[in-house]
């Protein structure tokens, strides 16, 4: 089954067989009271929606009815995942709770991703809310591990974990007091906070449609709620993010939308998949901190900002020179001063600094032997050099003293 429908989901859900679905993913208006529109990265194709609402009741109401018949085509192993935010979240818990059962709720899941934002006065939003609801308790769920993290103490994953008479974790004894090695270990079970990126503007998989979500996030869904062969609903698909993530991973689908242009998109991306891969959940996190801990700590004291992304950059001052930012690079222990400021200048220069300090380290190369003009480098010695370069001096001159007396 791969079903494209136009038309208010209500109407379309009442069509469909009882007990026909295996998991529900609704992306509905959030109760933002306010009209959505975009365009194409092309600028030929403009996409636009209305999320404006007399009252909250009648937006409940609106969901309710539609989560009713969601529950109804629901097999009773099926499980429902509601997309919210903070505009709509508490509505849509107590609605969905009203239709499932406070008892088939079974989680809030917290997207979570970085965006770059100018909110004033208030906390930068940088989450989203998916309720996750089952029908029955006979619900289909499938458990992802993740890898353990970088803290994780290796007692923690070897030995074998018991509780005792309080009910305290514990490590695990045998009959003789010895600790006990733990079962295979799968590695760490999926939590409730899942970080994963938005879609930036150049992503291969962006089409300029109002409230994209990522596959990738669509992905994770479907890998804890269902099996290859069972069917999805959209009610809401939109660009039809779900459609392409279901059939990307060998399910069935049906999608709905009530706009002419979301359908035409939708079909469009299902005859030509295009997904976006995450180097954040490919690699890592610790994959893009490369700033050297060395250098960072020779800036101590200074009120800087670590750059962890940047070849020639350390970190930057958190004050502006002439309104431009002011880089910072610590010289590296095999690395020449020319190298060091060669390094800086390029990086400064592309991010359009006046001026950058270079903090040395060693006397590799003669500052005299450079030839760099009008470099906007400026260097400083570090503290340890300092110290170095003053002691030598002076260990000198006590030898020249002590050799003029000796020749007297």
């Amino acid at each position: 089954m791969q079903e494209v429908y136009l038309g208010d989901c209500l109407e379309i859900m009442r069509g469909l067989k009882e007990n026909s679905i295996d998991m529900i993913y609704l992306d509905p208006p959030f109760f933002t009271n306010k009209r959505h529109s975009l365009s194409s990265r092309d600028r030929c194709s403009h996409y636009s929606f209305n999320d404006v609402w007399d009252s909250y009741k009648i937006y409940a109401e609106y969901m309710q009815s539609r989560l009713i018949e969601a529950k109804r085509i629901l097999k009773d192993t099926g499980t429902l995942f509601i997309h919210c935010d903070k505009s709509a979240n508490h509505i849509l818990r107590l609605v969905g709770e009203d239709v499932f059962g406070e008892e088939n709720f079974l989680s809030e899941i917290i997207w979570f991703y970085k965006r770059w934002s100018n909110s004033a006065n208030s906390l930068t939003p940088n989450h989203q809310n998916i309720l996750f609801f089952s029908k029955t308790k006979q619900y289909k769920f499938n458990k992802i591990y993740s890898d353990y993290s970088e803290t994780t103490n290796l007692d923690q994953i070897l030995q074998k974990r018991s509780r005792d008479i309080h009910g305290k974790a514990i490590y695990a004894k045998d009959l003789d007091g010895n600790l006990v090695s733990s079962d295979e270990k799968k590695g760490v079970p999926l939590n409730d906070v899942w970080e994963i990126p938005f879609l930036n503007p150049k992503a291969k998989e962006r089409i300029g449609y109002p409230t994209q979500k990522p596959i990738l996030l669509l992905d994770r869904i479907i890998e804890i709620s269902t099996n290859e062969g069972d069917t999805i609903l959209d009610p809401f698909c939109g660009s039809g993010t779900t459609l392409v993530a279901a059939k990307l991973k060998g399910r069935k689908f049906v999608g709905i939308d009530i706009s002419p242009e979301a359908i035409d998109l939708t079909k469009s991306r299902l005859e030509s998949l295009v997904k976006t891969e995450s180097a954040l959940l490919n690699k890592g996190r610790l994959s893009y901190i490369n700033a050297d801990e060395k250098s960072l700590a020779i800036l101590s004291g200074l009120d800087v900002l670590p750059v962890h992304r940047n070849a020639g950059i350390d970190a930057l001052l958190r004050r502006n020179y002439l309104l431009k930012p002011v880089p910072i690079r610590v010289q590296r222990e095999h690395e020449t001063l020319s190298e060091a400021i060669g390094k800086l200048s390029v990086a400064a220069l592309k991010k359009g600094a006046e001026i950058a300090f270079l903090v040395s380290t060693n006397t590799m190369q003669d500052l005299f032997d450079l030839k760099i003009e009008n470099s906007i480098v400026k260097i400083i010695k570090s503290p340890a050099l300092e110290i170095n370069l003053v002691i030598e001096q002076q260990e000198q001159s006590s030898n020249n003293l002590r050799n003029g007396l000796v020749n007297v």
